[in-house]
């Protein structure tokens, strides 16, 4: 098992040293789901939201995050983002919708943490925008799918 990273000899927090290590394009695409009433989800769906496009403000959200992320995450580096993308799917049967993110950048560390912020942020928007009609949806299965770039190379989920 490799060591945390995060951490020094002595046990004390730091930022990792990404210094010396060469500039690659690096893959991360992560996903999520939020659970709601069949009227809410309906009501996003639609279009119909007395807010507007619910969709479409949580996938300017996710974007918007995903480039702030070492703002939120106090160990991330600052990176570079060359591409973020959002995709919905919507699962009427369910009452769910799964936010998945695309996130790619060419340097000397990975984008892991982008791509699962902007998911997180992006759940959250629309549980924001709709919590006034269902305070009881439900966000999870927030997950990294796959990654790569860098040493390690290729990784997807199993």
């Amino acid at each position: 098992m490799n060591k945390l990273t995060h951490f020094d000899d002595s046990g004390q927090a730091h930022m990792v040293n990404v210094g010396d290590k060469p500039n690659t394009h690096r893959i991360a695409i992560a996903t999520g789901r939020i659970t709601m009433l069949p009227e809410t989800f309906k009501m996003i769906e639609s279009g119909s939201h007395k807010k507007g496009d619910v969709l479409g403000i949580a996938r300017i959200a996710g974007i918007l995050a995903s480039k702030r992320t070492s703002d939120l995450i106090p160990l991330c580096h600052p990176l570079a983002l060359s591409h973020v993308s959002l995709e919905f799917i919507l699962n009427e049967k369910d009452s769910s919708i799964c936010c998945q993110v695309r996130a790619e950048t060419t340097g000397p560390t990975g984008v892991e943490m982008e791509a699962l912020t902007a998911v997180q942020i992006t759940l959250l928007t629309i549980y924001d925008m709709c919590k006034a009609v269902d305070r009881g949806m439900v966000m999870g299965d927030v997950k990294l799918l796959e990654k790569s770039g860098g040493k390690s190379g290729e990784w997807k989920t199993t």
